[in-house]
């Protein structure tokens, strides 16, 4: 019987690990099991969130987690990223759920890899300050030590652009701020705070360390100057903002005496060599000069006094989400920081990727996924080194700011009976992981 093309995965090297992620805050519910975050603050408060939800339960993974890791290993990836909830970990005993976790992944055959923060600060915590930083590091410490004897594999942090802008510049994640440019000491701090934990990780003995940083290119809305110079503003705040103190040691030119503290010290700390480096990506953004008036997008109101304006990419099919798909955007993306870093860039593993679509039998998840695995391998065979392939879900969870209405999973969760059911793109994945050899 001939192969599908779409189940027939393109080679890649030896070793590449093939994986699913989640987290915590997203997915494991028992909140009277962990101190509260600032994600629980936020969603306590009145129209924060569109459909009124909490993740109080969410998928109830921390009861049902033997059941998801069952669903790990029956749909055959290498490893699992997931989530340490720090609040989680700050109560008594509070490690004692990721000991098991780890364990029945172990037995499992599935590689653990833990994220260390993933959006969930403690409520006390504020990133504003520098001393969280360093609170952090004896977090990832405490993590380590417990689990380090089964763990090869870490991430630091997820997402530190959008957990800044959206987070603490445009309000509309926790801790809900709408601070504008004085939100960048938060990027400065959880960049740090990147630096500490890979120190802290390497005292443990940690040898396959990463982060997880979102990027994506950005398009000008067109050729003219003002649109030029308003994205490459853009792409120098979400791209390079975030990569350049972790790979170059250093902020592209005029950001760095904005941050606060001894900058110079600081880079040292934040450009701790990595093992790898993870990339997130969803769409390429187009930009634009600014209008002169708050413009609405993506459900996010980006004010007027922004020196650019995010605009619609025509001619492209959306996600439910209304997110563009453009698979040979994520080709252009890794060229582009291969071209830009050269072997300052170390190997890369996309650490998310996916999209939010309705319906079990979830076709065009299939069709996204496929043409993103093999938009990466046309970049592994234009000379990047690419290592691994998270997709973003396991589950359907509470999708931040959006409650429940967006569903990234490759398993439907019912969040009334919390029954799950695998999708059509499970059902597909797995057949793809079986012919890659």
């Amino acid at each position: 019987m001939a192969t599908d093309r779409r189940t027939a995965i393109p080679p890649f090297p030896p070793g590449f690990l093939w994986g699913v992620s989640t987290s915590a805050h997203q997915i494991e519910g028992a909140a009277d099991l962990r101190d509260p975050s600032v994600w629980d603050e936020f969603t306590a408060e009145p129209g924060r969130v569109k459909d009124g939800s909490t993740a109080a339960v969410a998928c109830d993974h921390y009861h049902r987690y033997r059941e998801d890791v069952a669903l790990l290993a029956g749909l055959g990836v290498d490893a699992y990223r997931f989530s340490v909830s720090w609040p989680r970990v700050n109560r008594p005993g509070g490690l004692d759920f990721y000991d098991r976790l780890v364990d029945e992944l172990c037995a499992a055959g599935v590689r653990p890899v833990p994220t260390l923060f993933h959006w969930d600060l403690p409520a006390p915590l504020d990133w504003l300050r520098r001393d969280t930083a360093a609170r952090f590091a004896d977090h990832v410490s405490a993590v380590a030590d417990r689990l380090g004897d089964r763990v090869s594999t870490w991430i630091t942090l997820n997402e530190p652009a959008e957990h800044t802008l959206l987070g603490h510049a445009l309000g509309v994640h926790a801790p809900g701020r709408r601070l504008l440019f004085d939100a960048l000491p938060v990027a400065h701090h959880q960049l740090l705070a990147h630096g500490l934990a890979v120190r802290a990780l390497r005292a443990a003995g940690a040898a396959d360390v990463g982060i997880a940083n979102s990027h994506g290119p950005t398009w000008p809305a067109s050729g003219d100057g003002p649109d030029v110079e308003a994205a490459d503003f853009y792409d120098l705040l979400l791209n390079r903002l975030f990569a350049e103190p972790v790979l170059l040691g250093a902020y592209p030119e005029g950001i760095g005496e904005l941050m606060p503290g001894d900058v110079a010290a600081d880079l040292e700390v934040i450009s701790e060599p990595l093992d790898w480096y993870g990339i997130n990506y969803y769409a390429p953004t187009k930009v634009g000069a600014p209008q002169g008036t708050d413009i609405e997008f993506g459900g996010v109101r980006m004010p007027a006094e922004l020196p650019f304006t995010v605009r619609e990419i025509e001619g492209r099919p959306v996600t439910d989400f209304g997110w563009p798909v453009v698979p040979e955007a994520l080709t252009e993306l890794l060229t582009t920081f291969k071209a830009r870093y050269g072997d300052r860039l170390p190997p890369v593993i996309i650490t998310e990727n996916g999209c939010s679509y309705d319906g079990v039998d979830d076709q065009e998840r299939i069709a996204y996924l496929d043409a993103h695995i093999r938009a990466l391998h046309d970049a592994h065979t234009a000379g990047v080194d690419v290592r691994g392939y998270f997709v973003w879900s396991l589950l359907d969870n509470f999708e931040w700011a959006e409650g429940y209405a967006r569903r990234f999973g490759l398993v439907h969760v019912d969040f009334t009976t919390q029954e799950r059911t695998p999708k059509a793109s499970y059902t597909w994945l797995r057949e793809a992981l079986r012919t890659r050899g």
